[in-house]
């Protein structure tokens, strides 16, 4: 689905003037909330039933066929595909090419049925939780970070209405046209427009204060599966359509997440890590780079990493 818009959030910090681009949430909520929402729901119940039907007319069809051209033996079952058995013939000819199409797009329409069903499926979902995997994903971090400081606040995601009739409701409307206007949605009572965007600067800071600095010890070619790094490096690299970085000897990596043979994290060129410059973000083995002993970022593990060992 489109992104329809981009909502630009204003922070006021002091005499200081802080302008985010909340480039999740409102992204996210407005594709969701779009029209073509509606319509792509629709369409995922219209096709795989438009599908259900086209495959019983498919296998009556051939059973009928079938049942005409049968012939038992003592020890075999003859199927004569060149007439008939009965007098008048059929209007429509049945021979062995339309056989194999009429099995050709039965199939069709059985895969169609359970593609175009499992995504019937997880857009009722999403419409029902008014969530997204990616603001799912959002809310368990937050959960996870005040879990992780013992902090007295609790998050409740601000889109969720507590109710699934009414989140229901904001999508299928008498007049067709979901609620929102593609900038403001309606909430949930105690929360506001900006309460998951101000979490996300929340997770942002924290991503900073936990990552953790390392020092390149072997080159990278930037593989995503790297044969001569070890054959558990191999098997389990990430299945994500996230970058892989090239690794340089003596080159500096902040990692903010990682698996169990596998790190994430910024390549810090220069004094680039000081002054702010964008860096090179991706994958890279984790038997490439060691921990630096003498690092000035909080020692702890990078995010994300203790829920994966």
């Amino acid at each position: 689905m489109p992104c329809l818009s981009v909502l630009a959030l204003s922070l006021w910090d002091g005499n200081r003037k802080i302008l985010r681009i909340s480039y999740i949430s409102s992204i996210v909520k407005s594709a969701k909330h779009s029209r073509r929402l509606v319509h792509i729901t629709a369409e995922s119940v219209t096709a795989p039933l438009g599908c259900i039907h086209a495959a019983f007319i498919f296998v009556m069809t051939m059973y009928t066929q079938l049942y005409n051209r049968l012939s038992f033996g003592w020890n075999t079952v003859k199927i004569d595909m060149s007439a008939p058995r009965r007098d008048p013939p059929p209007i429509v000819p049945f021979g062995l090419a339309a056989f194999a199409a009429t099995l050709f797009a039965l199939g069709l329409a059985l895969g169609t049925t359970i593609a175009v069903g499992m995504l019937f499926f997880i857009q009722i979902k999403i419409i029902l939780r008014n969530k997204t995997s990616i603001e799912s994903w959002i809310e368990e971090k937050a959960k996870d970070r005040i879990q992780y400081y013992h902090l007295d606040e609790v998050f409740v995601f601000p889109y969720d209405m507590g109710s699934r009739w009414k989140n229901f409701k904001q999508v299928f409307t008498w007049s067709g046209v979901p609620a929102g206007d593609g900038l403001e949605w309606p909430i949930r009572e105690g929360c506001h427009q900006y309460s998951l965007t101000i979490e996300q600067l929340k997770q942002k800071a924290d991503k900073r204060v936990r990552s953790v600095r390392y020092k390149v010890i072997e080159d990278y070619s930037g593989a995503f599966c790297p044969l001569n790094k070890g054959i558990k490096t191999f098997f389990t690299s990430p299945c994500t359509e996230e970058p892989r970085i090239q690794l340089r000897k003596g080159e500096f990596i902040l990692a903010t997440r990682g698996l169990r043979y596998w790190l994430y994290g910024d390549k810090i060129l220069d004094d680039s890590f000081i002054k702010g410059v964008s860096r090179t973000r991706g994958w890279f083995p984790r038997n490439c780079v060691e921990k630096c002993s003498s690092d000035t970022e909080t020692d702890q593990a990078p995010e994300g990493e203790k829920k994966n060992r």
